[in-house]
């Protein structure tokens, strides 16, 4: 059967319907998201003045990317460890805590009520710790780490420490906690982003990689290829460490020391993925075209990145690496894995939870029959040709050369790049709801515990370790 990996176990039954609910919810926050930018880009911004922007970037980053996070790690960690899930009901806790959290965040935020985003703030802020404690207990019966168990283990103290920082940062809105720390909140903010998205995502998503990568390519390590992973597994995460502390206590060379191995480790992975996309052997799929623009993604990022940080890794403007075209460059590497990934795990698990005990017994569709593969084809073209504008009216010398004139077509041509991103994110919600709404079995969402995925075919074993 098409699309099926051969290397898993299905024996720990993993809670499918849970990361179903978390995917689905996520998407929800990937429109709101993407609605609330159109309107700041149209001039209608919210009433909290400054804070709209952070309202649109949660919504995004937790609401959307860090959900669709949360539920994959409550998926794949049971399966790529063949241990069970600690708590099934901590995983629906975690899923109402963060929802509710960064929605209540994000209006508050947008419409200017501080008193209510911060007191919204500690709801999120409590369903990101429900989580970390819960993968964490779930990951200790693993040991010894493989290279994905590591990278996962590591993005949830990153998590954690984000969180943290973000409920204080949350609480300084009301009660001024930063005052006397000798911490300036600007300097807090920088370490809060950094843990968040090159710790927490960027960790989770390089650790998936490792594993997604040679499953779906159906290609084998290189010497080389082992090698570079062992080194990046052990420099990245210090590369995090050292580039928040440096943000945290501005200090310039320790950051930059730090900077320069998150840069390196992120080439790393993107030079891997890259070399097993032009070998695989795999049926091309939506997967693996959105992989392939993260592999070359995580090389210009991973370049410009350092340039940038080799002379300043300080300051709002460099906390995503080269001011013009880090932001879009690490938005493609996050975001295209993201929306690939999905592409394969939101069918699969609606085919395991009503195909798979019909194998054998019945004609029954292939996992990449359950979308619609016109719509991915429109929502990757959208989406891409919309980031090569936002990136061309970034970088275009013809801009600033211009004056007023170029500087109006550079924002036409952004807004225009940015329009096609959001039409782009919005089929491709659309066409995984759509796969949820035609073959999800009647109740699917409805029912706790494991669902059907005892019943799938067995694979030939679990994970090397």
């Amino acid at each position: 059967m098409r699309g099926v990996p051969g290397d898993l176990t299905t024996s720990t039954r993993p809670p499918t319907t849970i990361p179903l609910r978390h995917f689905l919810v996520a998407l929800g926050f990937l429109v709101a998201g993407g609605a609330l930018a159109l309107l700041r880009v149209a001039g209608l911004a919210g009433a909290g003045p400054g804070l709209d922007g952070i309202a649109v970037a949660h919504l995004l980053l937790v609401g959307w990317v860090c959900l669709t996070i949360l539920g994959a790690m409550t998926q794949f960690v049971p399966v790529w460890s063949g241990v069970e899930i600690h708590s099934e009901r901590l995983a629906t806790l975690q899923l109402v805590a963060v929802a509710v959290g960064v929605s209540g965040f994000a209006a508050g935020l947008w419409l200017g009520r501080l008193a209510d985003a911060v007191l919204m703030a500690g709801v999120m802020v409590a369903g990101i710790a429900v989580f970390a404690y819960n993968i964490a207990r779930t990951l200790w019966r693993a040991r010894p780490f493989d290279t994905t168990e590591a990278h996962f283990a590591l993005a949830v103290g990153f998590l954690a420490l984000a969180a943290t920082l973000g409920g204080t940062l949350a609480a300084d809105y009301r009660w001024g906690v930063l005052a006397g720390t000798g911490l300036s909140r600007p300097a807090v903010v920088d370490a809060h982003v950094t843990l968040a998205v090159l710790g927490a995502v960027v960790t989770t998503v390089i650790g998936a990689l490792y594993q997604l990568g040679p499953m779906f390519t159906q290609t084998d390590a290189l010497p080389v290829e082992t090698r570079a992973a062992r080194i990046e597994t052990a420099a990245y995460p210090v590369g995090v460490v050292a580039l928040a502390a440096g943000r945290l206590v501005e200090q310039a060379a320790v950051a930059t020391f730090g900077g320069v191995l998150v840069a390196g480790g992120a080439a790393v992975a993107g030079a891997v993925l890259l070399r097993r996309i032009r070998d695989a052997t795999g049926a091309a799929t939506p997967m693996l075209s959105r992989y392939a623009v993260v592999s070359v993604a995580a090389l210009a990022w991973g370049a410009t990145a350092l340039s940038t940080w080799i002379r300043d890794p300080l300051g709002a403007g460099v906390r995503f690496g080269h001011p013009a075209v880090g932001p879009v460059l690490l938005g493609a590497l996050v975001g295209f894995v993201v929306v690939g990934s999905l592409y394969h795990v939101v069918p699969f698990i609606v085919w395991l939870d009503r195909y798979a005990d019909r194998v054998g017994l019945e004609r029954v569709p292939a996992i990449d029959d359950l979308y619609d593969a016109r719509i991915a084809t429109v929502d990757l073209v959208a989406t891409l040709t919309g980031a090569g504008l936002i990136l061309a009216a970034a970088v275009s010398p013809a801009v600033a050369s211009l004056g007023p004139a170029g500087l109006l077509a550079g924002g036409f041509v952004h807004t225009v790049g940015g329009a096609l991103v959001v039409v782009g994110a919005l089929l491709f919600a659309g066409n995984m709801v759509g796969t949820v709404a035609r073959h999800g079995a009647p109740g699917m969402l409805r029912r706790s515990g494991s669902s059907s995925a005892g019943d799938a075919p067995e694979a030939s074993g679990p994970s090397e370790r």
